[in-house]
């Protein structure tokens, strides 16, 4: 059985995700849909960084089994930009250059502007008045410094928010892209200057979507994620020059 100890709360949320993702498609067996879950948690929680190799042996013994269930996860993260398997190489996590990750970037800011457009359409009040309460519970979490309950608000925010599109379609293909964009998600939001634009913009779009405005909801919702796209190059072009990664402790205010 797939080895599961230690897990922190943050990889059981990301095995929650990857698993609902993962069944979306073609049937695979439970055991390497369950492999898949918990190597995949470790890539997005950090355990396993950019380029650390995954050997199948290895990863067979740990998870008990034969190396063909392994072997079958390691694609089914490939396909989902997670894991890269080069010719004649041993499978390793993937790594992303600049221009990847602007690619999905944007690719995500263009349809989460089409899902605001059509959620301003579909979306009941009541609907409304529960992505209002997400963002309650974001700044809620923001005031108090709980950096994880922020992100994982965030994430289910932009869950529901896709789900009101009622646009089966749009939601497939943001989903193929949920899971690369969780591994940079995560770092934009540590910076607590990110984290307050970030309330602000989720706040203005909700009243965007209750006003009706598709035009105001659409610009919203895509220059939320290419903000994000902008501070995620910022901290990448530090780290070029060899500055830290920022950790601020503090809580986050409205301030």
């Amino acid at each position: 059985m797939p080895d599961h100890g230690g897990a922190s709360a943050n990889s059981e949320r990301f095995r929650a995700t990857i698993h609902r993702v993962l069944s979306r498609g073609e049937a695979h067996a439970s055991l390497v849909i369950d492999i898949a879950c918990t190597i995949g948690a470790e890539i997005l929680d950090g355990l396993l960084p950019p380029g650390r190799d995954l050997n199948s042996v290895d990863l067979a013994r740990r998870f008990s089994t034969s190396r063909t269930p392994v072997r079958e996860a390691l694609v089914m993260l490939e396909k989902e930009g997670l894991v890269e398997i080069p010719p004649r190489r041993r499978p390793r996590v993937a790594i992303h250059d600049r221009d990847e990750i602007r690619e999905i970037y944007r690719v995500r800011a263009a349809m989460l502007g089409l899902c605001a457009s059509e959620a301003c359409e579909h979306a009941s009040a009541e609907e409304l008045v529960e992505l209002r309460d997400i963002v309650t519970a974001m700044q809620d979490a923001a005031n108090t410094g709980d950096r994880d309950g922020y992100y994982w608000g965030n994430v289910r925010f932009h869950e529901r928010f896709a789900e009101l599109a009622r646009n089966r379609t749009l939601l497939r293909q943001l989903d193929s892209l949920v899971l690369r964009s969780l591994r940079f998600r995560r770092r934009t939001l540590s910076s607590p200057e990110r984290v307050r634009r970030s309330i602000a913009d989720h706040s203005r779009l909700v009243v965007a979507l209750e006003d009706r405005d598709q035009a105001l909801a659409s610009a919203l919702a895509s220059a939320n994620v290419l903000g994000a796209l902008r501070m995620l190059e910022a901290m990448l072009d530090g780290e070029a020059r060899g500055e830290p990664r920022a950790a601020a402790k503090r809580p986050i205010s409205r301030g």
